[in-house]
């Protein structure tokens, strides 16, 4: 029987809290304990509302900011703590492209500046840069001409175009996808989503992506984690994730993708979560989901309940859904 290859990034337990200026002691617990697999030329994506951590364990990922406790591996080796040397040295295997491609780029630099930096920073000759930069463009569907414009003579699709050509510069592993395509015309989000598919399949890349769409997961991801509060509450394969949603709070998310059908959107349920999200400075004793759930029961409120198989295949964090088995 063969065994399953180890993944490229591992995430075991990881908890990133901040302590909270004035206060006495108190911690804002902004990723709380997820773990999840990436396997090499797949793509994981995490979702979310605003504020559930998302970001935050992708920067605790390449290091911009600093992991309180648990464990990140990169091909076996433990990279949570890395230092400035080492972290480097990572750069040119885990890379991520932002959000706004106009806040990632230097407006006084010409395109080809910006993608030649990193190699700059590994050491590459000043040729070896500008042949690395026209096959980067090229691979991107740019031409080779737009190296001597700046960011300003380009649109917002070419202009993160020209980010992921950076982030591709050093021939990474691991590109890190933070909301891509959100600060986008929906008319340019499919162009950037075809080239990071065909981009994957060309390269053999693994891709972390986070967005709150759920429309553009379904479209991209291979497995959904899904995070509220900086806790993972279910996770699973894309497709049974949003044929078979299981957490009250993962339906809740899938009921409001727009339909393209009219008739089909007018007689699907949408799922309308009450109260507010709660403060990571002061979350639920219990389950963080229990303020706004739907069908809680009395021991939501003091037991947290951990990830837990279902019939389906994914794993559920719900006392009522996905109950942990009794001690033997």
């Amino acid at each position: 029987m063969t065994e399953p290859a180890s993944p490229l990034l591992g995430v075991r337990d990881l908890r990133i809290h901040f302590p909270v200026r004035g206060s006495d002691g108190g911690v804002v617990k902004a990723v709380d304990g997820i773990s999840f697999d990436i396997p090499v030329g797949r793509t994981v994506a995490l979702v979310g509302e605003s504020g559930c951590g998302k970001s935050t364990t992708a920067y605790g990922i390449i290091g911009l900011e600093q992991v309180t406790s648990g464990s990140i591996a990169f091909n076996g080796l433990e990279i949570s703590h890395l230092g400035k040397r080492a972290r480097r040295d990572l750069a040119t295997d885990i890379q991520i492209v932002f959000q706004d491609p106009s806040a990632a780029l230097n407006p006084k630099m010409t395109i080809g500046d910006s993608i030649s930096e990193p190699l700059a920073i590994q050491g590459w000759s000043r040729d070896e840069r500008r042949r690395r930069v026209g096959e980067l463009l090229d691979r991107v569907g740019l031409p080779a001409t737009y190296a001597e414009r700046t960011p300003n003579a380009l649109s917002g699709g070419q202009r993160q175009r020209v980010v992921i050509a950076r982030a591709l510069a050093l021939s990474p592993k691991l590109l890190i996808l933070d909301e891509p395509v959100s600060a986008l015309d929906v008319s340019i989000r499919s162009q950037i989503l075809n080239l990071l598919m065909e981009l994957q399949k060309e390269l053999g890349l693994s891709y972390l992506f986070i967005s709150h769409d759920l429309s553009v997961v379904r479209h991209l991801a291979d497995e959904v984690v899904v995070m509220y509060l900086g806790t993972v509450v279910e996770q699973g394969k894309t497709e049974t994730l949003f044929d078979a949603p299981v957490h009250p709070y993962t339906q809740a998310l899938i009921s409001a993708i727009p339909l393209p059908d009219p008739q089909a959107q007018r007689s699907r349920e949408r799922i309308i979560l009450k109260g507010d999200l709660p403060s990571p400075l002061n979350p639920p004793v219990g389950c963080p989901f229990v303020g706004r759930c739907p069908i809680r029961i009395d021991p939501c409120r003091t037991i947290r309940p951990s990830l837990q198989p279902v019939a389906c295949g994914a794993h559920v964090a719900c006392l009522v859904r996905a109950p942990a088995p009794l001690a033997a």
